[in-house]
């Protein structure tokens, strides 16, 4: 039998040097049925590369296949030796990517100007489990976002009290460059790579299968997308029709009117459960919300029963949603203050007067966008938590927050806070630590998708 499909196999090859991945992947993992393992390789390491019609194959240099085999989905090129076949990939092109030693690690999508080479799918080992999805990207997509449903619905989301969430989060979800958020019936599509654009139909083909889902828009990152090559004029060609201005949505049982063309996909969904633990220890208490945006953890603050809730932010918009929503939530406006003023001038302002606040919430924007100003953006992270522990009355309570990778992947978010304890003259006492929420994944192969930090600290 395995004579008779390797003769086969050979004989097309020789006749026209042309198959389809769908045939290869079946001869590899028929052969698998009758030959060792060690002699499927070396079909597979001998023909991979001249077999396959219209798919080339990146070969890693030697020494860099391990990262990647242990499920780094991010080829950047300079661990690329060459490339095999004719005519080269373009820009979105299935490849195959092999060690040194041209021995499968996987496939992925390829990109000819991006820094990251290849944006790895499915490893070989995985096809092996299951060749199901054997360079289709159709049927991965289809099986990938299925899969990211089942995870969420697991974690209890959508539920009676929330409607807004992250159904795929990028490589925690192991689609490199797609983000997914979802807004009741809408989701909203953040996209951050060549290949989610080229398969934009098939995408909203899997989303759309989800029964919630009535609505699809898409938000694409312009500058990222410009690294990966492609052109302003192109993604509005791609993208023709704009967001809606407004929806509404719940969280943990408070209303929020959000912009969906507003910052990132609209909406925070990373800070859910932050933003619940206020709520469970802001009773009685005076609170300062810095950076407030929409009012997330203000009226968090509030509906656990605050005192007063102060909320500071510089967006004339976020603001104008964040007095929306006291509205929204039937809250008393006499205990909820949103003033438009600048972070830094405020609190200096406020530390002139002698004020004080019981509970301090400091969630500024991503002041480290990149590693290369990292240092001089622990500066500014510095002066802020300073600036705010000064305005925490003794025996208070601090939550701080940084959403740059860079810091966060840095591992110096605390010691920055300790330097900031220092020029306050303060000392700190760290209660608690986290990141995103749950619907937000993280892959341990891909350390680089963790970026929020969220520190919650008792203020001496």
């Amino acid at each position: 039998m395995h004579r008779s499909i390797t003769r086969s196999f050979y004989a097309k090859k020789h006749a026209a040097d042309s198959f389809t991945p769908h045939e290869v992947s079946s001869f590899f993992f028929t052969t698998r049925h009758h030959h060792s393992r060690r002699n499927c390789l070396f079909f597979a390491q001998r023909s991979l590369h001249v077999c396959v019609c219209g798919i080339a194959t990146v070969v890693l240099k030697k020494g860099k296949a391990q990262l990647f085999k242990k499920g780094s989905p991010m080829v950047y090129s300079g661990a690329v030796d060459r490339i095999l076949g004719r005519p080269p990939p373009r820009t979105g092109d299935i490849v195959l990517v092999a060690d040194g030693a041209e021995k499968p690690i996987g496939w992925g999508l390829y990109n000819s100007v991006s820094m990251f080479c290849v944006r790895l799918m499915q490893l070989e080992e995985e096809l092996t489990r299951d060749p199901s999805c054997d360079f289709n990207m159709m049927k991965l997509l289809e099986a990938r976002i299925c899969a990211a449903r089942e995870l969420r619905e697991s974690l209890g989301l959508p539920s009676a009290n929330t409607n807004a969430f992250r159904l795929v989060n990028s490589e925690g979800d192991r689609l490199s460059g797609l983000i997914v958020d979802v807004f009741g019936d809408i989701a909203v599509i953040a996209s951050s790579a060549a290949w989610v654009e080229k398969y934009k139909q098939e995408i909203e083909a899997g989303i759309s299968r989800i029964d919630e889902i009535n609505h699809i828009f898409w938000r694409p990152s312009v500058e990222i997308l410009k690294e990966e090559g492609i052109n302003l004029s192109e993604l509005k060609e791609m993208h023709p029709s704009a967001c809606p201005e407004r929806t509404k949505v719940m969280e943990n049982g408070i209303f929020y009117a959000i912009s969906l063309d507003g910052q990132k996909t609209g909406f925070y969904a990373d800070q859910r459960e932050n933003r619940q633990f206020i709520s469970t220890i802001s009773g009685g208490k005076k609170v300062l919300d810095i950076f407030c945006y929409s009012g997330g953890f203000a009226l968090n603050a509030a509906r656990g029963g605050a005192v007063n809730v102060t909320g500071v932010d510089t967006s004339l918009p976020a603001l104008e949603l964040a007095k929306e929503n006291i509205v929204l939530n039937d809250m008393d406006p006499r205990r909820i203050t949103f003033l438009r003023e600048d972070a830094m001038e405020f609190m200096k302002g406020a530390l002139s007067r002698n004020e004080s606040w019981d509970l301090v919430i400091v969630d500024p924007p991503k002041l480290a966008p990149r590693r290369k100003v990292l240092q001089s953006a622990l500066g500014m992270y510095r002066t802020l938590n300073s600036l705010a522990m000064r305005l925490t009355r003794r025996g208070g309570l601090l939550m701080t927050c940084s959403c740059s990778g860079a810091l966060t992947q840095s591992g110096m978010f605390l010691s920055t806070l300790q330097g900031a304890a220092s020029m306050a003259g303060r000392k700190i006492t760290v209660l608690r630590q986290a990141g995103a929420a749950c619907d937000h994944p993280i892959d341990p192969s891909y350390p680089e998708g963790a970026y929020l930090s969220n520190v919650f600290l008792r203020v001496l």
